[in-house]
């Protein structure tokens, strides 16, 4: 008698990474932005409305600002500091264009530090326009470092708030000859 021989299928379905791990974060919608800091002292800085430009010129991103850098006449130097920790701690993740760091190192410090201390994920983008070397204290404190494309920026917000995979295919058309 001959023995008959059965294959069996098997489909696992793995769940994201996300879930995995425990995080119940949602994807980034109209219905819940994600809630962003970019550092600022208090007074108008081009990259700091750059960042908002470059923001609403990606597709499908929404967000929330939690950062206000509206003069803050008459206030000591710890009030500001208060202030700027209120801000902090409604975010997700905290923005620090280089270009400020330069001008104001002290006030970007602080943000720095009270963003590690709060476990808020820093992201850090480049010079504008000119390619420099980062101050190491930004290398060391920022998670991820991005150039400023809009692409690139939305990305890092999605990895670095929400966790969520950010993978992209580009399509390159060409032709042979």
């Amino acid at each position: 008698m001959r023995a008959s021989r059965q294959i069996h299928v098997f489909s696992i379905k793995i769940p994201p990474e996300s879930s995995r791990t425990g995080e119940d974060e949602v994807s980034i919608s109209q219905q819940n932005p994600v809630r962003l800091f970019v550092s600022h002292v208090f007074e108008p800085a081009d990259d700091y409305e750059r960042v908002f430009e470059y923001l609403e010129s990606s597709h499908n991103f929404y967000y929330r600002n939690c950062s206000d850098p509206s003069p803050r006449l008459g206030l000591s130097g710890e009030a500001m500091r208060e202030e700027l920790r209120k801000q902090i701690v409604l975010a997700e993740v905290v923005i620090v264009p280089s270009g400020l760091y330069r001008q104001h190192r002290e006030w970007i410090d602080f943000q720095l530090n009270c963003a590690k201390g709060m476990d808020k994920p820093v992201i850090v983008l480049e010079s504008f326009g000119v390619k420099e070397k980062l101050p190491v204290q930004l290398e060391a404190l920022g998670d991820e470092i991005v150039e400023w494309n809009e692409r690139s920026i939305a990305d890092a917000i999605r990895r670095q708030a929400r966790h969520e995979d950010t993978a992209r295919w580009d399509v390159i058309d060409f032709k042979l000859d």
